[in-house]
């Protein structure tokens, strides 16, 4: 192995396939490789809480390299890895937001972080201080703390201190901010035309105030802000470096987005974005979630030739690799898991962040009809369910399930005379099936109540009886059915 392949090494952080390390993964390990991600379909199937799964896994990979940094994406709420079978025990951003108490966030992501400390996880690739701004945003929403930014970054700063108490590196993303898009960078290349004074003073705050906090990792986004650049950031110098570096004075690892992500890879293939992504300035490369091994052999192959054309300086790759072996170190050495997580936390903030409209408790069991359309990619197959714990409380007479080919309102609640309906809808707002589905069975039965289990826009689309619980989480759907069940 040469010198360069080493310092490569240090700096890459790839998935991989299946429920258990493969050989590939323990050897690159070995070889100095920096860390792994895991996703959700590293979980598998089968009874076994997710959580232990994890910690079977973690195990494995620091037997293979004690400082070896472990990342999954846990935000909480809809963006879960631990609970990625269950739904979360925790609220998301919004549903904090929402109910802003700063206190009660930082008790959150504590809790977050104590879970994570005790499955063998170390570095959290959350919180998202993403300001929310343009409502049709496909991928951020609920995973941000909101719309304006003075509160993100009190939120945001709140979740790295929680995350980080607890011993596990946490990471502001999407750098310099994903709100304001209106297309999704695991698909295709975002393009924000704000000028300069609009994206300092929307998207750039809570980014400086997380750097202010001692964040240990930002992370880029593959998002294109022409005012600033024709780049995107995650392969932008003025970004990562003259702003991020040298104007908010970050000094911790830069990490970026997935490079597997239609965002960067569309254009370069992931080894392409991988180079031009560390002459730009990024420590860390997070390669995505397919199996890495390949993806590791070609992003190589890319920097030993990249060190040979001069498109970057083994100056700069030793940079790279020396913060990021910095936090591996310290992370390495910051002892025992923490105390049992305090789950009240979740619960307690899962109760404060419902927003009932003239909703009353339920007069018996009800039929309930869950409306189902794809989440984006960083939510997943996630479970979440209304359904379920109305069952757990007698409430469910009856579950029907919508998708986009049907039923039709009509036949959905042709059986349900006489009976409590509840309509469940998850940004439906967004799309016109079911922005029609919703009104036909609103207007065929006015007395449903309609809970809206992503942004609290669905609720514009009816009047009548609703909640808004500002996120799937299973925390959020076990409290709505409680208010549902008169509790």
């Amino acid at each position: 192995m040469s010198p360069s392949d080493e310092l490569v090494n240090a700096c890459l952080m790839p998935g991989f396939l299946g429920d258990r390390v493969p050989g590939w993964v323990t050897d690159a390990l070995g070889a100095g490789l920096a860390g792994v991600c895991l996703y959700g379909h590293n979980l598998g199937a089968g009874a076994e809480p997710a959580a232990d799964r994890v910690r079977s896994l973690t195990d494995a990979l620091q037997a293979a390299r004690p400082d070896a940094l472990v990342a999954v994406d846990e935000e909480g709420g809809d963006v879960t890895r631990l609970e990625y079978l269950t739904g979360s025990s925790y609220p998301g951003n919004l549903a904090l937001g929402v109910v802003d108490d700063v206190a009660l966030t930082e008790r959150v992501a504590a809790a977050i972080g104590a879970d994570l400390r005790r499955a063998g996880v170390n570095v959290d690739l959350a919180p998202s201080v993403d300001v929310n701004s343009d409502p049709r945003n496909p991928v951020i929403g609920v995973r941000s703390f909101g719309a304006d930014a003075a509160a993100v970054g009190r939120h945001g700063v709140a979740a790295v201190q929680g995350l980080q108490a607890a011993g596990v590196a946490a990471t502001a993303k999407h750098f310099p901010g994903h709100g304001a898009t209106t297309v999704d960078s695991h698909l295709g290349l975002p393009v924000i035309d704000a000028d300069e004074e609009t994206f300092r003073r929307r998207d750039l705050p809570p980014f400086a105030a997380a750097v202010g906090a001692g964040v240990d990792l930002v992370m880029t986004s593959h998002v294109v802000f022409t005012a600033l650049d024709d780049a995107p950031a995650t392969l932008s110098r003025r970004l990562l470096v003259d702003l991020l570096r040298d104007e908010l004075g970050f000094t911790g690892v830069v990490v970026t987005d997935a490079l597997d992500m239609a965002g960067v890879r569309a254009a370069h293939g992931i080894a392409g974005a991988a180079v031009r992504s560390l002459a730009a300035g990024a420590d860390l490369l997070l390669l995505g979630a397919e199996d890495g091994e390949e993806h590791c052999a070609d992003v190589r192959r890319a920097v030993e030739q990249a060190l040979r054309d001069g498109q970057l300086t083994e100056d700069r790759l030793a940079e790279a690799a020396g913060r990021v072996t910095a936090l591996r170190a310290r992370l390495a050495a910051a002892g025992s898991a923490p105390a049992t997580a305090d789950r009240d936390a979740g619960q307690v903030a899962a109760r404060a962040a419902l927003r009932p409209r003239h909703a009353q408790p339920l007069s018996g069991p009800a039929l309930v009809v869950e409306l189902r359309a794809g989440a984006n990619m960083a939510v997943g197959h996630a479970k979440w369910s209304l359904a379920e714990p109305l069952d757990a409380r007698g409430l469910l007479a009856g579950l029907v399930t919508v998708g986009a080919d049907g039923p039709a309102p009509e036949a959905a609640l042709a059986e349900a005379s006489g009976t409590p309906v509840v309509l469940v809808v998850r940004d439906a707002y967004r799309s016109a099936w079911q922005r029609d589905w919703l009104q036909r069975a609103v207007a065929a039965r006015p007395d449903a109540t309609v809970v809206a289990l992503g942004m609290p826009d669905d609720l514009d689309l009816v009047s009548g009886p609703a909640l808004a619980t500002h996120g799937a989480a299973r925390v959020l759907t076990e409290a709505a059915a409680d208010l549902l069940a008169g509790r």
